[in-house]
């Protein structure tokens, strides 16, 4: 199975150390409300934020630094209720000032003014999320998609004709792969580059309705060419998917000939960014205007690529731009963490209900319920950090050429595939947990949370649609458990047969060994013990997904018997477990790669405390799919017990660190902009607890209703 374990030494820049920048000091909160304990505690460790916080800016961290500096200024955040066309104006001029801020370059060649720095750039971008994912979203249009094609796809004359103006802003642009009618099925699409021998010319057509391009960010008003992809036909026969670089507009604005448009309007969220239809009727572009890095047409029509197989063309053009993934896993992730920052810091400060006190009511995050629903959610963020930072490091080996063999590549989609849809879930379930934590306040505006889940709310269907992309994980997980088949369709992969049992590869893979291991020795301290051992959640998780895999190729097995349509069907019937051992294989991705990370942590306190987190995570994604350890006799009864309880002890554990997990993230009131984390609740609580305390002191507060009896 593919695996993230390959790091690169972390990138300094030569200047000092990045830190996470100091918070605002904020008032103690009351203490939490003590809980009896299962056996004697040590004392509890503390946590060094600033040295965790280094830690969690990962890699490029003076990059991430620098980055959120800019997200702090006003100029480039969001008007929360703005305007859709004052926003997408506003957004237009943002860019603009990034342009001029120098902060956009870092991935283009150095010739051309870039650094060539493929990770610095991803890592930069990630962070305007912080200011406003519209930004974010159109300068990843612009640079890392628009941009990014001709880069990528194209070969030195592209790179000296367009990427100039691209780079300035001089042309806008926007990347037209999306149809209508077809979405993440890009082999599909029906918009035709057919090539005029006799004027050397590609004539691009959108031949009926569901071809139009659709979604396009930049399409229905500010951009003046786009990257079309389109099925590239030559001397009668359809080479596949190729792009090409098309001029839209004119200098006042308007379509060109044989070019048409609609504006999509009002969307669910990212309303400053003009997305748009476009359509074409015989336009024509010059040969040259194909980005010709993997395929090429001759003046006489004769097509001809440095790579033979049409399928494996088609997979490495996508393969190039995987980017865009990438930089969603980690702006989710920054988002989420946001919202947590958000809730959490409310939560230690809102206070609710008397349960342990005659005068003082209860803080909200001291309530059980309250740590469950958001400490859990905490812990996968963590994760998640510690699994996109391995992430950008194996981007940007690829990238940069230190790591780009085919294998690299595949891997690199692989995991893109798999860890994208878990961080944009992960960022939808969190938002929406932390607007209901913080109850009313958190339905304004003002506090930000409910704008984020607007707008990350098309990030789980961005760059491909969650679903199809581990369906993509899927594949190559079956291929790596038999090598026979790698560029199959699903027909295919229906009729592969698996050259041992699943018994076979039950014994060969050490399963049994482990279901030995975990088996129930009457011990409830003795079973919470084996589940805290790292190499216990290692079996257990990475037990699950080979398990799954193994099984269902074994049902696969004599489907090659079958006629392609009822292979199809078979391959179908298991399309949902194939996609949940996908699911399984990303979660376990970033449980190892928070071990990894914990394993670089130095100091005590914050390794112990880190170690719950982890353990936190690891448990939970095992209490998650306890029915499947149990239904598959990997986990008895007794020990899926000592699983919640064992979670319901690290929760209580890391309460008095939860504030300072979230101040690790390095988040300052100007990133965040949430009233309700600015320190404003604190302060209406100590004024109200102030007013009772002077009233009771001075005899005044009324006796109720039941003392007077």
């Amino acid at each position: 199975m593919v695996d993230t374990a390959s790091r690169s030494t972390p990138k300094t820049s030569g200047k000092r150390p990045a830190t996470v920048p100091p918070k605002p000091a904020r008032d103690e909160v009351a203490a939490p409300i003590p809980a009896p304990r299962a056996d004697a505690q040590p004392a509890s460790p503390r946590i060094d934020v600033e040295l965790l916080g280094r830690q969690l800016l990962g890699t490029w961290a003076d990059i991430r630094v620098a980055a959120r500096e800019r997200a702090a200024k006003p100029d480039l955040q969001r008007i929360e209720g703005q305007p859709m066309a004052e926003h997408r104006e506003r957004v237009l001029g943002q860019l603009k000032t990034l342009v001029e801020q120098g902060a956009v370059h870092k991935a283009f060649p150095k010739e051309l003014g870039g650094e060539e720095d493929h990770g610095g750039n991803i890592a930069a971008f990630e962070e305007l999320v912080l200011a406003d994912p519209s930004l974010q979203i159109k300068s990843g249009v612009q640079w890392g998609l628009f941009g990014a094609a001709v880069l990528h796809l194209g070969t030195e004359y592209h790179h000296r004709t367009f990427l100039p103006d691209i780079m300035s802003l001089k042309v806008p642009g926007a990347f037209a792969m999306t149809e209508t009618g077809h979405g993440s099925d890009v082999a599909a699409i029906g918009t035709t580059a057919t090539y005029d021998e006799a004027k050397q010319q590609f004539v691009i057509d959108t031949p009926f309705r569901g071809a139009w391009k659709d979604y396009l960010g930049n399409a229905a008003l500010h951009g003046t060419a786009a990257v079309v992809f389109a099925q590239l036909i030559t001397k009668g026969v359809n080479h596949g998917v190729h792009a090409f670089y098309v001029p839209l507009r004119n200098a006042k604005g308007g379509f060109l000939k044989g070019i048409g448009g609609e504006d999509d309007g009002l969307k669910g969220g990212l309303n400053g960014i003009d997305n748009g239809r476009l359509h074409f009727t015989n336009v024509r572009v010059p040969r040259e205007n194909l980005l010709n890095r993997y395929g090429s047409v001759a003046e006489d029509g004769t097509y001809s690529s440095p790579i033979a197989s049409p399928g494996r063309r088609f997979f490495t053009m996508l393969g190039t731009l995987v980017q865009g993934r990438v930089s969603l896993d980690g702006a989710a992730t920054s988002a989420a963490a946001m919202a947590l920052t958000i809730a959490i810091t409310y939560g230690n400060q809102r206070r609710q209900f008397n349960a342990a006190s005659d005068t003082d009511e209860e803080v909200l995050l001291d309530y059980q319920r309250h740590q469950r629903r958001l400490l859990p959610k905490l812990a996968t963020t963590y994760a998640q950090v510690f699994a996109h930072d391995e992430f950008l490091v194996k981007f940007d080996a690829v990238f940069s050429g230190k790591a780009d063999t085919d294998d690299d590549r595949q891997d690199l989609e692989t995991i893109a595939a798999a860890l994208k849809p878990l961080s944009t879930w992960h960022a939808l379930e969190t938002l929406q947990e932390a607007r209901e934590a913080c109850g009313g306040a958190g339905f304004l505006a003002e506090n930000r949370i409910v704008g984020l889940r607007q707008d990350l709310d098309v990030y789980v269907t961005f760059e491909g649609d969650n679903n199809v992309l581990l369906q993509l994980v899927a594949k190559r997980l079956l291929t790596d458990f038999s090598r026979q088949f790698a560029n199959a369709d699903a027909g295919a992969m229906a009729r592969y047969v698996v050259s041992q049992t699943a018994e076979r590869a039950y014994h060969g893979t050490g399963l049994r060994r482990l279901a030995q291991t975990i088996a129930d020795f009457g011990s409830t301290r003795r079973a919470v013990a084996e589940l805290r051992d790292e190499e216990t959640q290692r079996e257990l998780l990475t037990d699950r997904v080979e398990a799954m895999i193994a099984e269902i190729a074994g049902r696969l097995r004599d489907a090659r018997k079958l006629p392609k349509a009822d292979a199809a069907a078979a391959f179908n019937r298991n399309q949902n477990e194939l996609i949940e051992a996908a699911r399984a294989h990303a979660e376990l991705l970033q449980w190892e790669a928070f071990t990894r990370g914990l394993a670089h942590t130095t100091d005590p306190g914050t390794k112990q405390v880190l170690t719950w987190v982890r353990d936190l995570f690891g448990l939970g994604l095992i209490e998650k799919h306890l029915a499947w350890y149990l239904i598959h006799g990997r986990l008895s009864p007794q020990r899926a017990q000592a699983v919640t309880a064992y979670i319901d002890r690290l929760i209580e554990r890391l309460r008095p660190h939860a504030q300072d997990l979230v101040d690790a993230f390095g988040y300052r009131p100007e990133h965040l902009r949430a009233q309700i984390a600015s320190g404003a609740e604190q302060e209406r609580q100590d004024e109200a607890r102030a007013y009772y305390a002077a009233r009771r002191a001075a005899g005044t507060l009324p006796v109720p209703e039941k003392a007077s009896r």
